[in-house]
């Protein structure tokens, strides 16, 4: 006797397919809209009334932008448009009987093949190109070891005991000083010196050096400023402006700053902006698209949704600008198909307009692997609230107790 097993019961509403697919590319479309008019350098504002987003796919896209901003700390407006840009062509070519599986094959060979070519191609390495600056390095190098050197002795100091090594450069001085290095000495017996000799056990912590230190006034404040110290290892920059809102403005402004910085010492590679790098990769991976062997790799590889999802970047830098975009990106392409080294209306890397790589980097691939989370997405259960029973005070309510 065989018996049918009756059907899995969710106590909620279930909602899978193409209806699932279109809200979650709506949702972040939505997100990407409201931060579009932001990128830029003349990019508006925005106002936060409360830090709620109940979405699924929407809070994909606020932890997309978290971790950007926590592994390169630049770039979150641009990953989360680009991304948004990436769901919505997939969702058009799912509507065009392309399965998903395809499309996410095809982003991952995309962004593949576009992080090579940024690597390959549109890097610029910083190097020292000039041998008497490496020259000039070693001696003021030298120069301040040497000046650290004659403060020590300048102390009447004539025994240096260190739990380090001394370089022999140091010893020399010392020898020519009179007085005797001793290196890598332990540090209990260095403690035991200093207790019978009546010394000061000191750590380089212990001691600082600065230009000079002064106090001045700024605004209604006192305070006291150490310009110039030697180590360079941390400053303060100070922000002033007429409310507390464009000074937290300028202080994320500055944030951006230091982090493009940081990255590009890191990796010592840089990239042109203002949408330059964006349009290149938009050339190349239209190219490499043609170039796919069969038929079945060249659909598999979804070039007209790759390629024109990196274009969002510079058309909405000239939306923002007030430009006509569909001109500008237009001539953009134009001119990088010509030559994808630099353009002809401006050189941006002549210009100065540069981003670290390793943004544009982490910004495709954080992207693409947040547009293909979403994507696979077909089924969405929203479970019921859960009924609770009636309490005391519920009952007092209703008068049931009376």
């Amino acid at each position: 006797m065989s018996t049918l097993a009756a059907p899995l019961s969710v106590a909620g509403t279930r909602h899978s397919g193409a209806s699932v697919r279109s809200q979650n590319v709506m949702a972040a479309s939505a997100i990407a809209n409201i931060v579009k008019s932001s990128l830029g350098p003349v990019g508006l504002d925005k106002m936060l009334v409360d830090d709620i987003v109940e979405h699924p796919a929407a809070k994909v896209l606020v932890e997309l932008a978290q971790l950007q901003d926590e592994e390169v700390g630049d770039g979150t407006t641009s990953v989360v448009i680009i991304a948004a840009e990436l769901l919505k062509n997939a969702d058009e070519l799912v509507k065009n009987k392309i399965h998903p599986t395809s499309i996410i094959s095809g982003y991952r060979l995309a962004c593949k093949e576009a992080v090579k070519y940024i690597q390959d191609n549109l890097t610029v390495t910083v190097l020292v190109s000039d041998p008497e600056k490496l020259e000039a390095i070693r001696a003021r190098e030298l120069d301040i070891t040497k000046e650290r050197l004659q403060k020590i002795l300048a102390t009447g100091v004539n025994v240096i005991l260190c739990t380090g090594g001394i370089d022999d450069l140091c010893l020399k001085y010392f020898v020519e000083a009179g007085a005797m290095g001793v290196r890598r000495c332990k540090k209990a017996d260095l403690k035991r010196i200093a207790k019978a000799t009546g010394a000061t056990f000191l750590t380089s912590s212990m001691i600082g050096e600065a230009a000079e230190v002064v106090q001045e006034q700024i605004c209604d404040d006192q305070l006291i400023l150490i310009k110039g110290p030697t180590a360079r290892s941390a400053a303060s920059i100070i922000l002033r402006g007429p409310t507390d809102a464009y000074c937290d403005e300028m202080e994320r402004s500055a944030h951006d700053a230091l982090c493009a910085v940081r990255r590009v010492l890191e990796s010592g590679r840089l990239v042109p902006g203002g949408g330059a790098a964006e349009a290149a990769l938009s050339i190349y991976l239209e190219n490499f698209a043609t170039t796919l062997v069969s038929e079945r790799e060249y659909f598999t590889l979804p070039h007209s949704s790759s390629y024109l999802s990196l274009l969002v970047i510079p058309k909405t830098l000239a939306v923002n600008a007030a430009r006509d975009a569909t001109d500008l990106v237009a001539k953009l392409r134009a001119y990088h198909n010509s030559s994808q080294t630099k353009g002809v209306l401006r050189d941006n890397l002549a210009a100065g307009v540069l981003e670290p790589a390793i943004s544009k980097i982490k910004s495709l691939k954080f992207a693409t692997e947040a547009a293909i989370t979403i994507l696979r997405i077909d089924d969405m259960i929203k479970l019921d609230p859960e009924e609770r029973g009636k309490t005391y005070q519920d009952a007092c309510n209703a008068g049931e107790l009376d």
